[in-house]
């Protein structure tokens, strides 16, 4: 049952479709099948005991004919209490009565006796009641004459397995194909469902609500049923959470623009100071913490300005990634451990310089932070992708945690401290960056000695395409 609960619903709609209609078809089928042949079995019954009262009077009219006329292929016979036959028709035995002592009880008693058609050399079984006649100058003794009349059965049977094999036949095909139209009538009419999830998926990949692409709703319905309302209801909780996000957008912004200012007023006075040989260590000390909340500012602004797509498309143009990445890396040349660079071959990718070098500075400050001996910086085609990596042999982050740390101001338990761990916007920004170049963004398995490897993927230039393509074809 757990299982079942588990199948799409458009499955569980055709299981439980399919069961309803095999349960009707097989009760109906059932109720014809016994209404037709109760029908068939009374008018037949109703017909030899017609017969049967009509020689029951010649009977007791004592106007009994040798031999007994009967209609059709009729069986007619008068017997005794000590079974002798005292008169038949064309069609019965004259010496054997039609049947035994204990069938012929059961009929008096009412009930009909089918009987193998050999008793009397014909093909197919017959249908036999039987009845007493009321007095008659042919009565023995005080023991009534017993009236018996038969009926060929045989066609009736025929008819009957004949319709019960088309039944058996005709309702796993009719099953069938009902099933076929069903199918596709819960697809067209759940299609409205899929519109709503693979709108839902495009907003929730996307992460925009609010700006330009806040156009960007759930498709609505034609029909008034209650997936438009579901449709509307969704639409409106997505324009509430767009009106929060701007909200918290403009207050981030704000804020942000708001602390530029003073920042760099303290930046300039510290600088000044410790020129001037004022204030011992401490213009040292602070100017650590007025760089960090700058840089902390200057990502928010970019954050939010992302969040409100106020920034201008990206300048894309081809360059050479192992170049780029050698450049950042040159500023790492003191850092505490050792960051290397591995360049297999030339690629030429369209990004904007810029961002791209931010993002890549992003990724290896993450990596310098958390490394305990050696990062590696590497650059390589992978099919018609671009892809930078940077690998570390830090601690490793698990792999439920390798999307969540994208998400901003996420810091992991390791880097919760003030001098080791950051704002928790780095890898956030290093998304949004790459997601406008066109690219994607992703944590890694990897094998020893790295524990954690960032690969950012970007598209390769054309010519780049051009080469691979030859290479590929030669």
């Amino acid at each position: 049952m757990k299982r079942f609960w588990t199948l799409s619903l458009r499955v569980r709609l055709m299981i439980i479709g399919l069961v309803g209609l095999s349960t009707a078809l097989i009760t109906g089928g059932l109720a014809f099948f016994g209404a037709l042949t109760y029908s068939v079995d009374r008018t037949l019954d109703d017909e030899t005991l017609a017969t049967a009262h009509e020689v029951a009077a010649l009977v007791n009219e004592d106007r009994l004919p040798s031999p007994i006329p009967v209609s059709g292929a009729q069986v007619v016979q008068v017997v005794d209490a000590q079974q002798r036959v005292l008169g038949g028709s064309l069609t019965a035995d004259r010496l054997t009565p039609l049947l035994r002592p204990h069938e012929l009880a059961t009929a008096l008693a009412g009930e009909a006796v089918v009987l193998d058609g050999a008793r009397l050399g014909v093909t197919g079984p017959l249908r036999v009641r039987a009845i007493q006649a009321g007095s008659a100058p042919l009565t023995v003794g005080t023991a009534p004459v017993n009236i018996i009349v038969g009926l060929p059965y045989g066609d009736v049977l025929a008819t009957r397995t004949a319709l019960r094999n088309a039944l058996l036949l005709t309702f796993p095909l009719l099953l069938g194909a009902l099933a076929l139209i069903a199918w596709r009538v819960i697809g067209w009419t759940l299609r409205p469902v899929e519109q709503l999830r693979s709108g839902a998926e495009k907003i929730s990949r996307t992460r925009r609500i609010s700006g330009p692409a806040r156009s960007e709703r759930l498709p609505v319905p034609p029909a008034a049923d209650e997936i438009r309302a579901l449709a509307v209801t969704l639409n409106e909780m997505l324009d509430r959470l767009a009106e929060a996000q701007e909200r918290q957008r403009s207050f981030v912004a704000d804020a942000a623009h708001e602390l530029r200012s003073p920042l760099a007023s303290i930046q300039a006075q510290l600088e000044v100071a410790q020129r001037l040989g004022e204030g011992g260590t401490l213009p040292v000390d602070l100017m650590m913490d007025i760089k960090r909340l700058s840089g902390l500012v200057e990502d928010l602004l970019l954050l939010a300005r992302a969040d409100a797509d106020t920034r201008p498309p990206a300048r894309l143009s081809p360059v050479d990634a192992g170049d780029l990445v050698s450049e950042v890396v040159k500023a790492y040349s003191d850092a505490r451990v050792l960051v290397a660079v591995v360049v297999s071959q030339r690629v030429m990718i369209m990004v904007d310089d810029e961002e791209l070098r931010r993002a890549v500075g992003n990724l290896i400050d993450n990596a310098v932070r958390h490394a305990r001996t050696r990062v590696e910086v590497a650059t390589f085609l992978d099919k018609d992708q671009a892809v930078i990596s940077v690998s570390d042999d830090g601690p490793g982050i698990a792999p439920e945690d390798r999307e969540r740390v994208f998400e901003r101001f996420t810091r992991l338990d390791d880097a919760r401290g003030r001098n080791s761990g950051g704002a928790g916007l780095g890898l956030a920004i290093v998304r949004e960056l790459i997601i406008r170049a066109g690219g994607t963004i992703t944590l890694t398995d990897v094998q020893a000695p790295w524990n954690t490897r960032a690969e950012i993927r970007v598209p390769v230039a054309r010519s780049q395409q051009s080469r691979t393509d030859l290479v590929t074809k030669a």
